[in-house]
């Protein structure tokens, strides 16, 4: 049983470690978007390089992710998380040393692949290490400090790309890594051989997922620039469609799959996740195009983009605890019901910002309103994904979730551009791109009220017990929170889980699930 002590010496460098880990990959999802005109600029490249920039990494990531957290299990969580860190250093580096376009959308990818190492590492080195009585408040702890790295990220985005250079959004990951890494191989302690799963990996389900995202991906973006009329193209789209075909029949016949299909005959889990395609879709376009309709259509530099988009990362920080309460005693399907449909109204108030724009009376109540919204949702739709499987697989209902919206999110940043008619140039044109702006978010708050509309059709089951509510501060506003396990004692052999998606060597149901 894990003894460290959160008062211990120990149990602050374990603590210090999985928040510095947490943050380089929190950093990265916020301080990226407010950075891509002067990319753009600098590069000389079109609005499909922006596309890739931020897809590249979320392919792998969201494609990886399930996998990531099975690794650990199996060679060590505190080797898995440092090499993931490692690793994302190192393509931190070369991202913020890439020559050309080329060059920064593949290290883009592999930056991913890090990701993908090290989020579900971070929990998972605080739910091995810390004694049972003190792993909730290390947890509360995490999350906490985790939050205020989110809402730090935009305006620290914004100084960076004005200050020293856009490069230098990604080499601040380097320091963070050089300091994080040697403290982890001093004092956190490794995962006992005994305590690791020894099931296989679903290795081919996790490639064909991340190459189904990467081929649509492709088509959605090149489509933009084609006009849809390629053929390759249309071939692509094609291929990734057959291949996320065959990744769903291999998680249905396969013996070890990292998403078990059945897990979705619970109707509410289902319905619970489709909101959760509509709620991150909209909110990834969201953030997606709205750094960039500050900097290209109002004017602003990328400091005032990024601080301007704080508001809602600080409600969500200060207010979801309150909301996960709120949903307790009320039940999650007002909330579910109420919170998309308070975006979809923040996201049509954004089409009064345009040319000329002033903070006060155009740019903040619509940020205000949609963060409202995310406040009343994201803490419920999260306990409502816990609440609708057996407790021995929340872990593994959050990992699919946490993914979900990771692929939600990628996709909508492919498509709306092509959808609103945003040309290859658009960035470059600020008439141009607020005209296409303004049909964008009207997409996204329709995309929201359909979550809505299903939310308050399907989701009817009784408030909810959040099993961690300590999870509940939650300052990231790309992807809900990942939960912690379920139980605190570390279950072994082949039948074991591990939110992530560890393989098993029998079928479902499972062992705890864990992250």
């Amino acid at each position: 049983m894990p003894d460290v002590r959160l008062s211990s010496p120990q149990g602050k460098w374990v603590l210090l470690t999985t928040v510095l880990g947490s943050s380089m990959a929190l950093l990265d999802s916020t301080v990226v978007n407010v950075a891509l005109p002067r990319i753009g600029r600098d590069l000389d490249a079109d609005l499909a390089v922006l596309q890739w920039t931020v897809n590249a990494y979320m392919v792998t990531l969201a494609g990886l992710i399930l996998l990531g957290g099975a690794l650990g299990d199996r060679f060590g969580r505190r080797r898995v998380f440092v090499v993931g860190v490692l690793w994302f250093a190192a393509a931190s580096l070369l991202c913020g040393l890439a020559p050309n376009a080329g060059v920064l959308i593949a290290a883009r990818a592999l930056q991913g692949v890090g990701g993908a190492l090290l989020t579900p590492g971070s929990l998972a080195l605080i739910q091995a290490s810390f004694h049972p009585d003190d792993r909730g408040r290390a947890v509360g702890l995490w999350s906490g400090f985790g939050g205020i790295g989110a809402a730090v990220g935009p305006f620290l985005g914004g100084w960076l790309v004005d200050g020293p250079g856009w490069r230098w959004v990604f080499l601040i990951n380097v320091p963070l890594a050089v300091l994080c890494a040697p403290i982890a191989v001093r004092h956190v302690p490794e995962s006992d051989s005994g305590e690791r799963a020894h099931g296989r990996f679903d290795v081919l389900g996790a490639v064909l997922g991340a190459l189904a995202l990467a081929l649509v991906t492709y088509a959605l973006i090149e489509a933009g620039g084609a006009g849809g009329g390629s053929l390759l193209v249309a071939a692509t789209g094609v291929a990734g469609l057959a291949v996320a075909v065959a990744f769903v029949a291999v998680e249905k016949r396969g013996p070890h799959p990292m998403m078990p299909l059945d897990v979705f005959g619970s109707r509410l889990f289902t319905a619970v996740n489709i909101v959760t395609l509509c709620v991150y879709a909209a909110f990834g376009g969201f953030f997606f195009l709205a750094a960039l309709q500050l900097q290209v259509a109002v004017g602003w530099s990328a400091l005032a983009a990024g601080t301007a988009l704080l508001p809602t990362t600080v409600l969500m920080l200060l207010l979801s605890a309150r909301s996960g309460e709120l949903a307790d005693r009320i039940g999650p399907r007002v909330p579910l019901t109420v919170g998309p449909l308070l975006c979809a109204a923040g996201m049509l108030l954004m089409t009064r910002v345009g040319p000329g724009a002033s903070y006060l009376p155009d740019v903040l109540p619509a940020l205000l309103v949609l963060g409202l919204g995310m406040v009343t949702l994201v803490a419920p739709l999260t306990a409502t994904v816990l609440a609708a499987v057996d407790t021995a697989r929340a872990g593994l209902a959050s990992g699919i979730n946490n993914a979900a919206a990771r692929a939600a999110g990628l996709v909508a940043v492919a498509a709306l551009p092509l959808l609103v008619g945003m040309g290859p140039e658009a960035y470059r044109e600020p008439d141009a791109f607020d005209g296409a702006f303004g049909r964008a978010m009207v997409l996204c708050a329709g995309v929201l009220v359909v979550g809505s509309v299903i939310a308050f059709a399907i989701v009817r089951r009784p408030a909810p017990d959040c099993r961690h509510p300590e999870c509940r501060t939650h300052g990231s506003v790309a992807v809900p929170p990942l939960e912690p396990e379920t139980e605190p004692e570390i279950a072994s052999g082949p039948d074991r889980g591990r939110k992530g998606g560890v393989s098993r060597e029998t079928p479902p149901p499972p062992g705890p699930e864990r992250l």
